[in-house]
């Protein structure tokens, strides 16, 4: 058959895979050949997989011109599944039916990436019947009559290289993304990578170990964001790839609910009563509590200030068991080193009315950080009339004997109301909540690990949840009700009833 006839026997069977990237899988590599002589074809799971990639794709079809919602996919498992194989699939399968599609890939470490998942798909490029439409690079994968409008590049996911992930838009076609070992990748690639995901038919995958108990990853799959995501949490053992020896000694050695085994073995999460302050449990049922709220509970407000840089000021407000009805104020770090712009900011949450006209509702007491520039703030806004500011020493001694700093026993207090509280779904509020650890104390008291220990381990600054945490500083009396005096004497005046009979 001349070559010509074969590229279009070739071009006719990849469009037939268009919905079906099983199919693709099973016809453009050689399986039981070669390199893949002792394999005949993906294993259970990943045939399971792509089928209900196929299905998504299939409901969410893409005309040309319609809108449609991202298809979204996030899998965490154990070790030595077949992931990093069965992503490259993916991307030889998109690039292959879908003319002009663009693609941004990363995974958490530069070395992660280039060795294994980059390397992976250039393995799987050459193997397919379609590798030689494309040149693929260390640097880049691309059509060869199309280099800059139809490609995947892999990309470095350290925050500082966010923009990279920013702009990527293929109206007529589709824009991906794919994220390898997810759990350890900042949000804010997410964040950026999801301007991505506005106009043709765009598809984002993760994938990873799910080594935190927070994080985009964690969110997507086993919480507050899991609804959107198709979700699939792959044992190792269930996987043909496995060393199942290793594995049992493995269990064996750390038992089947140690972390080391929930981790690398079953693809669950870190379990959070080990070092987790706040459960995600907790979290969610209060994120999706209804409750009602006494007409003299008190508004008050927490304020957590930051000087500058990376971490956000935030402003969160709560009445009694209401921390939801009123959304948070949140200024940059780096738009407030003027501590005017801050003082004008509270001196505003002070004197707004967040009811009706009908029934006023002002902020009752502010609490503030009182480290940094929080002090000087409060005097300012104290001297300009506002008398309901209170500093907190977050280093101060706790008032409760079980718990070792002032912060601590705030956040105990939270951590108690979380329990018939309710809270927005705030990805940042989560994460914050969801975020310390605790630090081993000899009196068994609490003691919540640092912000720099935080960041340390990868996560923010939890100014969310301090802010919600100040509220609880200290008890704020309920607001008695305004008695309206009648004009009309509640007895007679006269007569042998009246008080002067």
């Amino acid at each position: 058959m001349p070559s010509s006839a074969a590229e279009l026997e070739l071009a006719a069977e990849v469009a037939a895979c268009y919905l079906d990237p099983l199919r693709f899988v099973l016809m453009m590599y050689p399986w039981g050949e070669g390199t893949l002589r002792d394999h005949p074809g993906p294993d259970k799971w990943q045939e399971e997989s792509l089928r209900e990639l196929g299905a998504m794709v299939t409901a969410n079809y893409h005309n040309g011109t319609s809108e449609n919602a991202p298809i979204r996919e996030s899998i965490s498992s154990g070790h030595g599944t077949g992931k990093t194989a069965r992503i490259a699939w993916i991307v030889n399968w998109i690039m292959s039916t879908r003319p002009m599609c663009r693609c941004t890939i990363t995974a958490n470490t530069f070395t992660q990436l280039e060795t294994k998942t980059w390397a992976e798909i250039q393995r799987w490029t050459k193997l397919s019947l379609t590798g030689h439409w494309f040149t693929c690079t260390t640097q880049r994968m691309y059509h060869n009559s199309f280099r800059e409008q139809w490609f995947c590049a892999p990309q470095s996911c350290r925050e500082e290289n966010s923009e990279a992930f920013a702009g990527q838009h293929a109206a007529d076609s589709t824009s991906f993304y794919v994220f390898d070992e997810a759990s350890g990748i900042a949000d804010k690639i997410f964040e950026v990578a999801e301007g991505g995901l506005t106009d043709g038919e765009p598809m984002i995958f993760l994938q990873g170990n799910c080594t935190q108990s927070s994080g985009k990853f964690h969110r997507v799959t086993f919480g507050s964001e899991r609804a959107r995501w198709k979700t699939r949490v792959i044992d190792s053992r269930e996987s043909r790839f496995t060393n199942k020896v290793q594995i049992a000694e493995w269990v064996q050695d750390y038992g089947e609910d140690s972390d080391f085994v929930r981790v690398r073995v079953r693809g669950l999460p870190p379990r959070a009563s080990d070092a987790q302050f706040i459960d995600q449990q907790r979290v969610i049922e209060a994120q999706k509590r209804q409750i009602a709220v006494l007409p003299d509970e008190p508004l008050v407000a927490g304020a957590d200030l930051a000087w500058g840089g990376s971490d956000d000021n935030v402003v969160r407000f709560r009445r009694g068991a209401d921390a939801r009805s009123i959304p948070p104020i949140r200024i940059k770090g780096e738009f407030t080193r003027d501590p005017s712009v801050l003082t004008n900011r509270l001196a505003d949450v002070l004197s707004k009315n967040f009811g009706t006209e009908h029934a006023p509702l002002k902020v009752h007491t502010l609490f503030l950080d009182s480290a940094g520039i929080a002090g000087p703030i409060g005097q300012r806004l104290r001297s300009m009339g506002f008398r309901n500011v209170i500093d907190v020493n977050f280093g101060a001694h706790s008032p409760d004997p079980q718990c070792r700093f002032m912060r601590d026993h705030i956040w105990q207090r939270m951590k108690d109301w979380l329990i018939t509280g309710a809270i927005d779904a705030s990805p940042d509020l989560e994460s914050d909540l969801l975020g310390p650890g605790l630090r081993p104390d000899g009196q068994q008291r609490v003691w919540l690990e640092s912000k720099e220990d935080m960041k340390r381990r990868g996560l923010d600054s939890p100014d969310d949840a301090d802010a919600l945490g100040l509220t609880f500083a200290m008890p704020v009396r309920a607001v008695p009700a305004k008695r309206t005096i009648s004009t009309r004497a509640p007895f007679p005046t006269t007569g042998p009833m009246s008080w002067a009979g």
